[in-house]
């Protein structure tokens, strides 16, 4: 119970942390609250004086008479204050919880992008989003109502307490009796809203990640004419959130009930023990009707605080799975003392590096290999050797468990990960495209590239004639991932990127595989201009691209098996001999 306690007082600071940066707009919102609430309680009592001393005596030639239309001239002018600070309150902060909202939303998002690829191996995308998004839809009006009403229902139930406690004390203790019952009341409904709100949360995120799937697989499921299986998948979430919600609208009508009952009893009881008074003449009828006044004071922000329970435990459903995903570390990080990558040659050594994916079993094991500076290295073998692993290690899109890997001599983790990532370009088999216009899409290789750059990284991927060819040009909207080109156009974009880039190293993960062969051809060609001086590592499982590789390393399971050129590896008749053999034939 005590760490339970502790951890949600740590969310609390943690909630709060996100005010500094808007602390004035805060202040202003609160200021402009207090006032309004001030308003409130101090106007029954300018009601009480008026109606029990100054009109019984005012007459229309006495200083009183003129008095009384001061008053209500005053009290017009102070509720058009009021109207004027309402308006403040509701823009200025329902803008700091959403200022709030946009802030967290944008940490967690930067805190995805320093995630590394084993995060998104295990994740599902409509999770992620859901995160980004849903979750965080209800911090605004928390972030705005919770210590507005939180801090104002406080004031104006003291405030309304003591001034009623004046009027008739006994009525008074009356009130105070309930307000325990009430608190009680709040807390144990409190805690099943908030069990039942997380729930909801939590099937808001499997329905998204059931869309996202469904439709990236849309034409799978086309093709398989599983649309009704997909559809009757969908139906299952949908019915998990149907419940979910609805158990949280039982809970909150629990509640809002209850909240009713113990206001509107409140209030008879009120009326009861006030007549009782009146009848016994110990209170005359002006006093009942100023404290009636005061009972709606005090009723009111009572209703706030029921309000701010369902919004708190809506709202800090959605923070906390906000929180957990800001509590999940990046695996991979710079160390504090690393330094720039630059002036790079491009020699690369793995030494006694071994590598298994999410500690199961071993994808390398002392896996020793040196690439030279400015050479060519292809990696061939079976699916499911590590070549594409070994290649994914050198930008550290995943962490060595034991050994080193060395870019000139320098352990790739003793440097920034920006600086060693620029100075790599990758062209993978998975081509990713962003639903953006073609120009854009091969920028990604150089932001700061010009319309020209563009074009020459075009011309020399063998892409821009088909660029010319289609309706828009280089503004062509390419769709989501793409889908408005072919394969090969894909492929042409991505290298395009990568020949705007212009980086010392290179990896080809299999760069040509969606070409047709005189593409191919043009490409590959336009690859060995391309990689003159560089370092290349090229994964092909057509050997017919990689002939001119100055090193060749045959990767099976246990490792590197053969090593050496393409005229060596033949000779020896091994398993790069037997591989090219079956593709020749």
């Amino acid at each position: 119970m005590q760490k339970e306690n502790k951890k949600s007082k740590s969310k609390i600071i943690r909630f709060a942390s996100y005010y500094r940066p808007h602390l004035g707009t805060f202040i202003l919102d609160m200021t402009c609250a207090l006032i309004i609430s001030l308003i409130d309680v101090f106007y029954p009592l300018v009601s009480n004086y008026v109606l029990k001393t100054l009109l019984p005596e005012a007459t229309v030639d006495d200083k009183k008479f003129s008095l009384f239309f001061l008053i209500v001239a005053l009290a017009i002018i102070i509720h058009i204050v009021r109207a004027f600070l309402q308006y403040i309150v509701t823009f200025i902060g329902h803008r700091l919880g959403l200022s709030i909202e946009t802030d967290m939303r944008r940490d967690v998002f930067v805190h995805l992008q320093k995630q590394p690829f084993s995060f998104y191996d295990r994740s599902r995308t409509g999770h992620l989003i859901s995160r980004c998004t849903n979750d965080l839809f209800d911090i605004t009006e928390l972030a705005h109502h919770g210590p507005e009403d939180l801090f104002i229902s406080v004031v104006t139930i003291i405030g309304s307490f003591i001034v009623m406690f004046a009027i008739e004390w006994r009525l008074a203790i009356l009130l105070a009796l309930f307000v325990p019952i009430m608190l009680i009341f709040v807390i144990l409904l409190r805690k099943r809203m908030s069990r039942t709100s997380k729930r909801v949360k939590q099937s808001v995120a499997v329905i998204n990640a059931g869309i996202e799937s469904s439709i990236s697989g849309a034409r799978a499921a086309k093709a398989f004419a599983n649309e009704e299986y997909e559809i009757n998948k969908f139906d299952a979430g949908n019915k998990v959130y149907f419940f979910a919600r609805s158990e949280y609208y039982k809970s909150m009508g629990m509640f809002m009930g209850g909240m009713e009952l113990f206001t509107s009893i409140l209030k008879v009881f009120v009326l009861g023990l006030g007549g009782y008074l009146i009848m016994m003449e110990r209170m005359d009828m002006v006093a009942l009707l100023t404290f009636s006044l005061y009972v709606s004071s005090f009723v009111s922000p009572i209703r706030k605080l029921a309000m701010f329970a369902e919004q708190y435990v809506v709202g800090m459903a959605g923070f906390e799975r906000f929180t957990e995903t800001m509590d999940i570390e990046p695996t991979i990080v710079d160390e504090p003392d690393a330094v720039e990558l630059d002036n790079v040659r491009g020699s690369i050594e793995f030494k006694n590096v071994c590598f298994a994916y999410n500690n199961d079993q071993n994808v390398l094991s002392n896996l020793n290999l040196t690439v030279k500076a400015g050479s060519k290295l292809a990696l061939v073998g079976p699916s499911g050797g590590g070549k594409t692993t070994i290649c994914h290690l050198i930008p550290r899109f995943y962490e060595v468990e034991s050994g080193s890997i060395n870019i000139d001599g320098k352990d790739i983790r003793d440097v920034t990960m920006a600086s060693l990532r620029r100075n790599i370009g990758i062209v993978q088999q998975d081509v990713i495209m962003f639903a953006d216009t073609i120009r854009e899409n091969i920028r990604y290789g150089d932001l700061n590239a010009t319309d020209e750059d563009i074009v020459r990284a075009a011309k020399a991927a063998e892409i821009h004639d088909d660029i010319m060819g289609m309706p828009n040009g280089y503004d062509t909207i390419v769709g989501e991932r793409g889908i408005t080109l072919s394969g090969g156009q894909k492929q042409r974009v991505s290298i395009a990127r990568i020949f705007l880039k212009n980086p010392p190293i290179l990896i080809l993960d299999e760069a040509t595989s969606a070409l047709d062969s005189a593409t191919e051809a043009r490409i590959t060609s336009a690859f060995d201009r391309l990689s003159e001086g560089r370092t290349t590592i090229m994964i092909a499982h057509r050997l017919s691209t990689i002939r001119n590789a100055d090193e060749i390393a045959v990767i099976e399971d246990e490792g590197i098996v053969e090593y050496g050129t393409h005229d060596e590896l033949m000779k020896l008749r091994g398993e790069y001999y037997k591989l090219r053999t079956a593709q020749v034939e």
